[in-house]
Protein backbone atom coordinates (compact mmCIF):
# COMPACT_ATOMS: atom_id res chain seq x y z
CA UNK A 1 0.00 0.00 0.00
CA UNK A 2 1.49 3.34 -0.99
CA UNK A 3 1.39 6.57 1.01
CA UNK A 4 -1.67 7.92 -0.81
CA UNK A 5 -3.72 4.77 -0.17
CA UNK A 6 -2.74 4.83 3.52
CA UNK A 7 -3.82 8.46 3.77
CA UNK A 8 -7.20 7.67 2.20
CA UNK A 9 -7.72 4.72 4.55
CA UNK A 10 -6.92 6.87 7.58
CA UNK A 11 -9.32 9.58 6.44
CA UNK A 12 -12.08 7.03 5.92
CA UNK A 13 -11.51 5.65 9.41
CA UNK A 14 -11.65 9.15 10.91
CA UNK A 15 -14.87 9.94 9.07
CA UNK A 16 -16.40 6.65 10.25
CA UNK A 17 -15.43 7.41 13.85
CA UNK A 18 -16.94 10.89 13.63
CA UNK A 19 -20.15 9.48 12.13
CA UNK A 20 -20.46 6.86 14.88
CA UNK A 21 -19.95 9.56 17.51
CA UNK A 22 -22.82 11.66 16.11
CA UNK A 23 -25.34 9.20 14.68
CA UNK A 24 -27.03 5.96 15.66
CA UNK A 25 -26.32 2.75 13.76
CA UNK A 26 -29.81 3.08 12.20
CA UNK A 27 -29.10 6.56 10.82
CA UNK A 28 -25.75 5.44 9.42
CA UNK A 29 -27.25 2.31 7.83
CA UNK A 30 -30.15 4.19 6.19
CA UNK A 31 -27.85 7.00 5.04
CA UNK A 32 -25.30 4.65 3.46
CA UNK A 33 -27.75 2.00 2.20
CA UNK A 34 -31.09 3.76 1.72
CA UNK A 35 -34.15 1.74 0.90
CA UNK A 36 -36.83 3.04 -1.44
CA UNK A 37 -34.57 5.69 -3.01
CA UNK A 38 -36.11 6.17 -6.45
CA UNK A 39 -38.78 8.04 -8.33
CA UNK A 40 -41.92 5.97 -8.62
CA UNK A 41 -43.44 5.95 -12.09
CA UNK A 42 -47.22 6.27 -12.15
CA UNK A 43 -47.33 7.31 -8.50
CA UNK A 44 -50.81 8.00 -7.22
CA UNK A 45 -49.55 10.57 -4.74
CA UNK A 46 -46.56 12.87 -4.95
CA UNK A 47 -45.14 15.95 -3.25
CA UNK A 48 -41.88 17.84 -3.22
CA UNK A 49 -40.78 20.28 -0.54
CA UNK A 50 -37.61 22.30 -0.19
CA UNK A 51 -36.61 22.70 3.44
CA UNK A 52 -35.21 25.85 5.00
CA UNK A 53 -31.75 24.21 4.88
CA UNK A 54 -31.93 23.92 1.08
CA UNK A 55 -32.52 20.15 0.96
CA UNK A 56 -35.34 18.94 -1.25
CA UNK A 57 -37.46 15.89 -0.43
CA UNK A 58 -39.77 14.13 -2.89
CA UNK A 59 -42.23 11.45 -1.73
CA UNK A 60 -44.05 9.06 -4.10
CA UNK A 61 -46.91 6.76 -3.06
CA UNK A 62 -49.04 4.01 -4.58
CA UNK A 63 -52.07 2.57 -2.84
CA UNK A 64 -53.32 -1.00 -2.79
CA UNK A 65 -56.06 -2.97 -1.13
CA UNK A 66 -58.31 -1.08 1.23
CA UNK A 67 -56.54 2.15 0.28
CA UNK A 68 -53.39 1.22 2.20
CA UNK A 69 -49.98 2.44 1.08
CA UNK A 70 -48.54 -0.33 -1.09
CA UNK A 71 -45.39 1.45 -2.25
CA UNK A 72 -43.54 4.46 -0.89
CA UNK A 73 -40.35 5.88 -2.35
CA UNK A 74 -38.38 9.08 -2.05
CA UNK A 75 -35.69 11.19 -3.68
CA UNK A 76 -33.58 13.87 -2.06
CA UNK A 77 -30.59 16.03 -2.78
CA UNK A 78 -29.99 16.30 0.95
CA UNK A 79 -27.38 15.24 3.47
CA UNK A 80 -26.99 11.81 5.04
CA UNK A 81 -29.53 12.41 7.81
CA UNK A 82 -32.09 13.58 5.24
CA UNK A 83 -31.49 10.41 3.21
CA UNK A 84 -31.85 8.34 6.40
CA UNK A 85 -35.14 10.05 7.24
CA UNK A 86 -36.57 9.45 3.76
CA UNK A 87 -35.47 5.83 3.82
CA UNK A 88 -36.88 5.09 7.26
CA UNK A 89 -40.14 6.98 6.69
CA UNK A 90 -40.93 5.24 3.42
CA UNK A 91 -40.31 1.90 5.17
CA UNK A 92 -42.55 2.84 8.10
CA UNK A 93 -45.59 3.83 6.00
CA UNK A 94 -45.83 0.68 3.87
CA UNK A 95 -49.05 -1.12 4.67
CA UNK A 96 -50.54 1.80 6.58
CA UNK A 97 -53.76 3.61 5.80
CA UNK A 98 -53.27 7.23 4.74
CA UNK A 99 -54.82 8.34 8.04
CA UNK A 100 -52.37 6.25 10.08
CA UNK A 101 -49.45 7.50 7.94
CA UNK A 102 -50.56 11.08 8.62
CA UNK A 103 -50.27 10.42 12.34
CA UNK A 104 -46.52 9.76 12.10
CA UNK A 105 -44.68 12.69 13.64
CA UNK A 106 -41.12 13.89 13.21
CA UNK A 107 -40.48 12.61 16.73
CA UNK A 108 -41.80 9.15 15.76
CA UNK A 109 -39.37 9.12 12.84
CA UNK A 110 -36.49 10.27 15.05
CA UNK A 111 -37.36 7.51 17.54
CA UNK A 112 -37.38 4.89 14.77
CA UNK A 113 -33.89 6.09 13.80
CA UNK A 114 -32.79 5.84 17.47
CA UNK A 115 -32.19 9.59 17.62
CA UNK A 116 -30.84 12.50 15.63
CA UNK A 117 -28.65 15.38 16.77
CA UNK A 118 -30.64 18.58 17.37
CA UNK A 119 -29.14 20.18 14.26
CA UNK A 120 -30.67 17.40 12.13
CA UNK A 121 -34.21 17.37 13.54
CA UNK A 122 -35.32 19.49 10.58
CA UNK A 123 -34.47 16.51 8.30
CA UNK A 124 -37.18 14.43 9.99
CA UNK A 125 -39.60 17.36 9.83
CA UNK A 126 -38.92 17.76 6.09
CA UNK A 127 -39.61 14.07 5.42
CA UNK A 128 -42.81 13.99 7.47
CA UNK A 129 -44.10 17.26 5.97
CA UNK A 130 -43.45 15.95 2.46
CA UNK A 131 -45.35 12.73 3.23
CA UNK A 132 -48.26 14.76 4.58
CA UNK A 133 -48.28 16.96 1.46
CA UNK A 134 -48.28 13.88 -0.82
CA UNK A 135 -51.27 12.38 1.02
CA UNK A 136 -53.05 15.75 0.98
CA UNK A 137 -52.44 16.10 -2.77
CA UNK A 138 -53.85 12.59 -3.29
CA UNK A 139 -56.94 13.29 -1.16
CA UNK A 140 -57.58 16.60 -2.93
CA UNK A 141 -57.22 14.96 -6.34
CA UNK A 142 -59.60 12.16 -5.37
CA UNK A 143 -62.22 14.56 -4.01
CA UNK A 144 -62.66 16.30 -7.35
Amino acid sequence: MDEFDRLIEELQQQIGEQERALYSAEVIEHAHNPGNLKRLERAQAFAVIRGWCGDTMEIYLRFGELGRIREATFMTDGCGPTVACGSMLTSLVRGLSPEKALSISAQDLISALKGLPEENVHCAELAVNTLRAAISNWKNRDSR
